[in-house]
């Protein structure tokens, strides 16, 4: 049995390269790729998902997988070997259900579908993406019908993100968390407003670069093992554990953007590059989940980036750099000015107070586009509906209204709910890192994250995806993924910045 688990290893690790490939040229498209190169890009694309497809629906992993279930079955159930067969196990399952023509023209799909939503966004022109976003929401359709039957149809996209969940647990969570968010940020309406104008003064550029990259030094981002570049949304992708990189963007009239979008990538690629050597090109080197490598990103940005202590030590840091914007701001004003709560446009600006209903609000707009309830036509006019309703907002265009956002372009729905779920595993796992680390807050106080960045390498990295994300919830913190640990965090830390 050694043997035939070495050869399936073999047969993973050459899928995993033709992935990696894959990562390559999508970063490459959201970075550097001219223009005129999509349709390119889309057909190479479309032959490497085409033939990872064939490799992982293949005649001879499913004999391997025959063979080694019954031989796993006797190996400790958390082992390497026996969570490899296992996951490898689903991700076949899955993937035997849905035809490679079905993938190939998925790939290539998004590829052109990315490259019209850049345009369309920056000529604010969602006509111009609607007929791409008709085609991947009619295919994101048939690719969820090749599982039916199941309780929802939503079921089969939310697993790819968030393996072992469903949509009907996703409500119930959502159900519990939206009033009670709604209505503390209406008791923080009733208070006075803090001051954040000096947030939206001009900012150099380079400088503002060059602070994040000293911040996400200290925090044990590998520049031998990873790069930042530029894009129209942040992200982060991996290329092999010896290549993980992340992108960020630079606003001249507002600091938030790339301070805090630096901060959030950094934990994922933290996340990407902590995985056991042993994982490496196979099914467990990657994140639990979307849920729990956002409760990595929202960690850095949120619980370390917003936090008090973290600017005890590096504002003075920041006003050397900005002098003329930062130099009359106290500490205390510049600490409240960051952790403003006001209902805005954009998503990837939102406090923390209201990014959940941002969060929410696509959830349900993306139920109704795949339930069928929903025409893609009328997306925006639900979109500019649902903005009034949860934070009295209209957009004045669709560039900052439906169309800000990269994902759908992409094809990825399923992935938004897995932002809010991922705040609430943050602090879920932040509760059980200060009981284990008494001296955290001195530490980061003190620039100090070694300590940090140590207890969650030993207890979310280096396990990679071997667990589902509410068994990994539950061993570390001895709950499932739920809401009550992040209402408290909310709660307090609003009480104490605007007297609630």
């Amino acid at each position: 049995m050694e043997e035939k688990l070495q050869r399936l290893k073999t047969l993973l690790g050459e899928m995993d390269d033709l992935a990696r490939a894959s990562a390559v040229l999508g970063w490459d498209q959201q970075t550097y790729m001219p223009p005129g190169g999509g349709e390119d890009r889309g057909n190479q694309l479309a032959t490497l998902a085409r033939i990872e497809h064939e490799m992982a629906t293949s005649d001879g992993v499913a004999r391997l997988l025959a063979d080694l279930e019954h031989y796993a079955a006797g190996l400790d159930p958390e082992s390497d070997e026996a969570c490899l067969v296992r996951v490898t196990k689903h991700g076949f399952e899955k993937s035997t259900k849905v035809p490679g023509r079905w993938v190939s023209d998925f790939a290539q799909l998004t590829t052109l579908s990315q490259e019209a939503w850049v345009k369309a966004r920056q000529n604010n022109d969602f006509a111009a993406f609607q007929p791409f976003l008709e085609r991947v929401v009619e295919m994101r359709r048939e690719y969820a019908s090749f599982f039916a039957p199941y309780e929802h149809v939503y079921d089969p996209l939310l697993d790819d993100f968030e393996r072992g969940m469903k949509t009907a647990e996703v409500k119930a969570i959502f159900d519990g968390l939206r009033p009670e968010q709604v209505a503390l940020v209406k008791a923080i309406a009733a208070k006075p407003q803090v001051d954040s104008s000096f947030l939206k003064l001009k900012y150099d550029e380079q400088a503002q670069w060059n602070f994040g990259v000293e911040v996400i030094s200290r925090f044990g981002y590998d520049w031998e093992r990873g790069r930042q570049d530029k894009s129209a949304h942040p992200f982060t992708t991996s290329f092999g554990s010896g290549d993980v990189r992340i992108t960020t963007r630079v606003q001249p009239d507002y600091i938030g953007t790339a301070l805090f979008g630096t901060m959030h990538e950094c934990g994922h690629a933290l996340y990407e590059l902590g995985f056991a050597p042993a994982l490496r090109r196979t099914p467990l080197a990657n994140g639990a989940s979307m849920a729990v490598h956002e409760s990595q990103s929202r960690m850095w940005e949120n619980l370390v980036g917003r936090s008090l202590p973290f600017w005890k030590h590096f504002y003075s840091r920041l006003q050397s750099l900005f002098p003329a914007q930062l130099g009359n701001v106290s500490l205390e004003t510049f600490y409240k000015g960051v952790n403003r709560v006001q209902p805005s446009l954009i998503r990837v600006e939102a406090d923390e107070a209201t990014y959940n209903l941002h969060i929410m609000l696509r959830f349900e707009l993306e139920l109704a586009l795949i339930d069928g309830s929903l025409q893609v036509k009328d997306l925006p006019e639900a979109w500019n509906a649902r903005m009034q309703e949860f934070f009295g907002l209209t957009p004045p265009d669709n560039a900052r209204g439906v169309l800000q956002d990269v994902h759908w372009s992409a094809g990825y729905f399923g992935y938004f709910p897995t932002y809010a779920l991922g705040n609430l595993v943050s602090v879920q796992l932040w509760d059980r890192i200060q009981r284990d680390l008494p001296g955290l807050q001195d530490d980061i106080e003190q620039g100090k994250f070694d300590g940090l960045l140590n207890w969650l390498r030993v207890h979310i990295h280096n396990v990679g995806s071997k667990f589902e994300p509410q068994v990994l919830v539950q061993k570390v913190t001895g709950s499932k993924i739920a809401s009550p640990a992040y209402l408290r965090y909310l709660k307090g830390k609003y009480s104490q910045i605007y007297g609630l």
